[in-house]
């Protein structure tokens, strides 16, 4: 068994490690361009730029090496449908996402952004509690990962909402799906997490109109993906007070350019996309586990579906 190893940042070698590890009858080889590879089984990679396609439209599966499938997606069509696109499942990143946000979501509420920015000029000031019923927390986009930060919130005791692409239920928590349930779902959260896969129908969701439709005071919690949001219009809305504030660990140009007016806004908190990094020693063993399964014939889960984009 051969396997077809790529990162843009070359670090290829670790991953072999490991797969030697979970696979040992495998043989990992890194894709370079120029140099013509003989035939691989499987491919795991990241983002891989357009002169790998050839050869990744000739392996029996791709993996990739996060959950999010809009990077290979952008030239799927040139990929065979024959060829199975598997993105990770948790591997480790549900309880990074939830920490993540339930740390943002209890600074918001306790206003310990409030508290921090009397700190840096010397004010002691206890500020009126808040009220949890005033202080319901929007999920959209209840998979895997959305469902376990959902999970972790309902101790708290937070109003929950989720909002999705088709109707589903979930214990405790109030759910909203498609275009129609989409504006009732904004009015009614005070503090909206994103988590949505990004796809042709989700890219810029959070604009001008629905930002506007959040209640007065409402923040913004980015873990997706920057082209869900519309940079000027929150930024407007920061401004005018109508976002008392957001957490964004996303960007539609990573790195954030030093010259972003985010870096001037001190109700933007801004993280360098760590809310759920990448666990390689899970992440392979899983990825191990769907070849053998693949192997074998038999399913594996996480099969991007490429009409819905994820």
């Amino acid at each position: 068994m051969r396997i077809l190893l790529y990162r843009a940042d070359g670090n290829t070698a670790p991953w072999a490690d490991d797969f030697a590890r979970h696979l040992p009858q495998a043989t990992c080889v890194t894709w370079t361009e120029g140099q013509r590879q003989e035939p691989c089984d499987y491919a795991v990679v990241w983002a891989p730029p357009e002169a790998m396609l050839r050869e990744l439209a000739e392996v029996k599966a791709i993996f990739l090496m996060g959950a999010g499938a809009d990077a290979m997606l952008r030239d799927a069509d040139q990929i065979p449908r024959s060829v199975p696109i598997v993105r990770l499942g948790d591997a480790g990143m549900g309880v990074q996402m939830a920490e993540y946000v339930v740390h943002a979501v209890l600074r918001y509420f306790r206003r310990f952004d409030q508290y921090e920015d009397q700190a840096a000029v010397g004010e002691w000031r206890q500020l009126p509690p808040r009220d949890k019923a005033d202080f319901a927390v929007g999920v959209m986009g209840a998979g895997v990962l959305g469902q376990r930060v959902l999970d972790c919130l309902k101790p708290f005791g937070f109003p929950l909402h989720a909002w999705t692409r088709s109707d589903k239920h979930i214990d405790g928590v109030t759910c909203f799906h498609g275009s129609d349930g989409l504006e009732a779902f904004l009015r009614r959260t005070r503090v909206v997490v994103c988590m949505l896969p990004l796809t042709e129908d989700t890219a810029n969701i959070l604009n001008r109109a629905n930002l506007g439709r959040l209640p007065q005071g409402a923040y913004v919690i980015n873990v997706a993906r920057g082209a869900h949001l519309s940079e000027p219009d929150l930024l407007t809305f920061v401004k005018s007070g109508h976002i008392a504030g957001a957490t964004l660990d996303v960007f539609r140009h990573e790195p954030l350019p030093v010259q972003h007016p985010f870096w001037q806004e001190p109700r933007i908190t801004i993280t360098p996309h760590v809310a759920a990094l990448t666990l390689r020693s899970e992440s392979v063993q899983q990825i191990a586990g769907k070849i053998e399964l693949l192997a074998r014939g038999e399913p594996c889960a996480d099969i991007v579906n490429r009409d819905l984009g994820y």
